[in-house]
């Protein structure tokens, strides 16, 4: 059984909770524009659910039917305690490669872009993992682990991560010996040199420790999060597509077929006349370090967070637990991406107001056609949301100078001026 889906309410809930502690004690770590980010980056992860993508089950489901050293006895403790076990190594790993070569990094990069470091960061998620993923995880269907087990630790695993990603929970004495903590974890989402690339433990540390790739967070060396080639944006779209546009990139560009035919598979860090497996050498500046966080007004910023819930409510009900057809899935994936793209250059401090004005009509557009089908209810939503967003779009400021800057709601939302150390 996949928990994941029943867990979602109770991790809105720690967002709220941990939003509300970082208020009290004056250690805020949550901005408005990165947690927006976030959560849509979370919301693209459905795609291949929307789009009936299963080939990686099918390949599994082979292997399990026709590869399997042996069967494992589902009603057993220890099939149950191997598997949970056996996965988090195979999930360190798949976490590993994602950081070491340039063509899993494609996929994983995503959920490393946020410059805060908090419980939204753990939703932050790639949206194309299911491309390539999958391959780390038939060796544990050749052993004989049943595909209900593996759904089940799958889920149990990932759900373990989200608590980790928070800077309120200092280090935790023994438990820090075995498994992963929001200390360790820290360190693995940090730039520093001397954190980059470690800790990629699941739920056991164990592993890092027998394969030299832990380290401990230092007092004396306060994490700086976010990726070192940053994308200065908080669009999901260029997110999760900016590395794989960089190794095409590399194979349109690179003049021996040994490069081109390397990128996919290169060390992070490569690039084409470089000798195989070597990288680009550089530290990292701390003190040098700037977050991309535009100033925007504070109207702008209420109407993103508005369409934000709007585009939220209307993703989960309608895309994961509506009846749509599968062609009416697939058109309005598409409407939500776009406007996940048109909330986030609000976001950047862009200036789009034909291009919202355009969406709006689409959505006019949308509604006509559901009217057309028979989808009266679902229709008359998306009337009443398109009307009365075009009403307030001519309100909006058109440039930096126009409509007011809440210093009050960009301390609370955005960053707090006590930043947490260790």
């Amino acid at each position: 059984m996949d928990y994941v889906a029943l867990a979602v309410p109770f991790f809105l809930l720690a967002l709220f909770v941990e939003l509300i502690y970082g208020w009290v004690v004056k250690n805020n770590t949550y901005r408005i524009n990165d947690t927006i980010s976030s959560l849509f980056m979370g919301s693209l992860r459905g795609t291949s659910k929307v789009l009936g993508i299963g080939f990686a089950w099918a390949v599994w489901s082979f292997v399990e039917t026709h590869f399997a050293l042996w069967s494992m006895d589902t009603s057993s403790v220890f099939t149950w305690v191997f598997s949970f076990v056996i996965y988090d190594l195979f999930y360190y790993l798949f976490h590993r490669y994602s950081h070491e070569r340039q063509i899993f990094w494609a996929s994983h990069v995503a959920h490393h872009h946020s410059e805060e470091y908090n419980l939204s960061t753990a939703l932050r998620q790639t949206g194309t993992g299911f491309f390539i993923k999958w391959v780390f995880y038939i060796p544990l269907f050749a052993i004989g682990m049943p595909s209900e087990v593996f759904l089940s630790v799958a889920s149990i695993n990932l759900i373990y991560q989200f608590w980790v990603h928070t800077q309120h929970i200092p280090k935790l004495g023994w438990y820090e010996l075995f498994f992963v903590t929001p200390s360790n974890h820290r360190v693995h989402h940090s730039q520093n040199d001397l954190y980059i690339d470690r800790n990629y433990g699941g739920v056991f540390i164990i592993w890092d420790r027998i394969f030299g790739t832990f380290q401990e967070e230092q007092d004396s060396e306060p994490c700086v999060y976010g990726i070192r080639s940053s994308i200065n944006t908080f669009n999901p779209i260029k997110a999760n597509l900016h590395i794989y546009s960089k190794i095409l990139g590399e194979i349109k560009n690179a003049k021996s077929w040994k490069d081109k035919l390397y990128s996919p598979f290169a060390r992070t860090g490569w690039e084409p006349g470089l000798p195989f497996g070597s990288t680009k050498t550089g530290s990292f500046d701390t003190q040098a370090f700037s977050k991309h966080d535009p100033e925007i007004s504070i109207s702008t910023k209420f109407y993103a967070f508005i369409q934000f819930l709007m585009v939220t409510v209307f993703a989960l009900f309608f895309l994961d637990g509506g009846d749509l057809t599968y062609e009416q899935s697939v058109a309005a994936l598409v409407l939500v991406i776009f406007t996940m793209f048109c909330i986030t250059q609000w976001l950047d401090g862009f200036r789009i107001l034909i291009l919202e004005a355009s969406r709006l009509l689409l959505v006019l557009s949308a509604g006509f056609l559901l009217l057309q089908q028979g989808e009266e209810f679902l229709s008359n939503l998306l009337f009443g949301y398109a009307f009365l967003n075009l009403l307030v779009l001519p309100f909006l400021p058109r440039s930096e100078k126009d409509g007011p800057k809440s210093s009050e709601f960009d301390g609370i939302i955005q960053e707090a001026s006590i930043k947490n150390k260790g």
